[in-house]
């Protein structure tokens, strides 16, 4: 960062959320990182904010960017600012929803939905613990105007944040939006990622350029270009509130051994939309955990699961009947197909050892508890040889039985049009300077 700054760097952004680690961070208002780490990097930041007296800009606050995420930032914040002798005007961008003004743009045809979703109804609006709408650069533009040292937003798309102080000051709108795609998620767009710095962005009239803030890391062309492939189902359109990016024909050059020039992106205005994200809480879960390295089991792995399956599911139908209600049993064999639940392909080796992983979903933890006691001899002793004797593979715990909770899941997918950029946002402000002048 002190490389940028001394470079006289404009503005510091920050995307500070995802939905990468599942839908939990959205149902339950929390962060997925400590509070004290929370507040170690975001003590950098206001501090160099402070000391450049330049604007901050942190989009997605507290992983989900949910009305109790933001809060919890804007907590952080104001005790960082009492303990550093900071003074900042805070702007705050809640893009929590409210499900009756979702309900009637749904009944007005202004909600659609994106893969591989269907149509919208009110009963999966229902469902939903939090709703939060994917904002775009124009309400941190708009803060940045009204005077706002730091905008802390809610749920925002990455590149927005990144964009929003350029596109303020009237730099080329697709250099902008390019150059903001690139730089997401920092040294990602650099050769040696590891180095674990941010980068520095500078738009130009016609194009932008890309320096990684570590002096022994650099950037190519390459490691430039490659980050339109990141998070992206079109490694040449990106779409965003308001339009589509398109670098079809955009240039990647080497300015020098660290810098990489780009020239040559295309913005393509469209209606204005913003993505919906819904998650609500589902069944309950309870799951088991087994090592097995049994020679004869992982010579035949694909038949043992099929067969262990089903006699699993045969165990709780006999043992619980109807009373199990609509339940699930799956087996995730770590080692061999957990991630893809393909089998792999012919003449693939068997692995030395697997971790298999029972997990039994049901309507509620008694239940989904119940399922994995009556099938852990089964699971415990399962044979692929019937006419030897039995195996006991190795539980990883104690009582081998772990209560998983609830199952949280995203339930909306999907885009709204909106009459203008500010319509599903409102905007709070916490000013310390008055309050330290009062």
């Amino acid at each position: 960062m002190k490389l940028g700054l001394s470079l006289g760097a404009n503005a510091i952004a920050s995307d500070a959320g995802s939905t990468d680690s599942g839908a939990a961070y959205l149902v339950l208002g929390k962060a997925k990182y400590p509070r004290e780490a929370i507040k170690r990097d975001l003590k950098i930041l206001m501090k160099a904010q402070a000391d450049a007296n330049i604007p901050l800009l942190v989009g997605t606050c507290g992983q989900s960017g949910s009305d109790a995420a933001l809060n919890l930032v804007r907590d952080i914040a104001i005790e960082i600012a009492g303990e550093e002798g900071l003074s900042p005007r805070i702007a705050l961008l809640y893009s929590e929803q409210d499900k009756a003004v979702l309900k009637a743009k749904n009944a007005a045809g202004k909600i659609k939905p994106l893969p591989p979703l269907g149509d919208l109804a009110d009963e999966t609006i229902d469902a939903c613990e939090h709703i939060v709408a994917a904002l775009g650069p124009e309400p941190y533009i708009a803060a940045l105007r009204a005077g706002a040292d730091i905008v802390l937003g809610g749920r925002t798309t990455d590149t927005a944040v990144l964009s929003a102080y350029a596109l303020m000051k009237g730099a080329p709108v697709a250099p902008s939006w390019h150059a903001a795609k690139v730089a997401e998620c920092g040294v990602q767009c650099t050769v040696n990622p590891s180095t674990g710095s941010g980068v520095m962005i500078t738009i130009v009239p016609d194009g932008f350029e890309v320096e990684p803030l570590q002096a022994n890391n650099r950037c190519d062309p390459h490691s430039v270009s490659a980050h339109m492939l990141y998070e992206n189902a079109n490694p040449f359109q990106l779409t965003e509130p308001g339009g589509v990016l398109d670098v079809t024909n955009a240039h990647y050059a080497q300015l020098d051994d660290r810098v990489v020039k780009v020239t040559g992106s295309v913005w393509i205005d469209k209606p204005y939309t913003m993505k919906l994200e819904g998650a609500g809480t589902g069944r309950y879960q309870t799951v088991m955990l087994v090592g097995i390295q049994d020679p004869e089991v992982l010579a035949q792995i694909d038949v043992f699961h099929d067969r262990l399956l089903d006699a699993l599911y045969a165990r709780v139908r006999s043992s619980i009947g109807e009373t199990a209600g609509d339940f699930h049993i799956s087996l995730r064999l770590y080692g061999w197909n957990a991630m893809s639940g393909t089998k792999p392909p012919e003449g693939t080796p068997p692995p030395r050892e697997v971790g298999m992983l029972f997990v039994a979903t049901a309507h509620s933890q008694e239940m989904a508890t119940q399922i994995a006691k009556a099938c852990n001899p089964y699971f415990f002793h399962f044979p692929i040889n019937f006419s030897g004797e039995l195996p006991s593979y190795g539980f990883a715990f104690s009582p081998s039985e772990i209560e998983r909770g609830p199952v949280y899941e995203f339930k909306l997918n999907h885009v709204v049009e909106t009459d203008d950029a500010f319509e599903l946002v409102r905007t709070e402000w916490v000013d310390l300077a008055s309050r330290e002048a009062a």
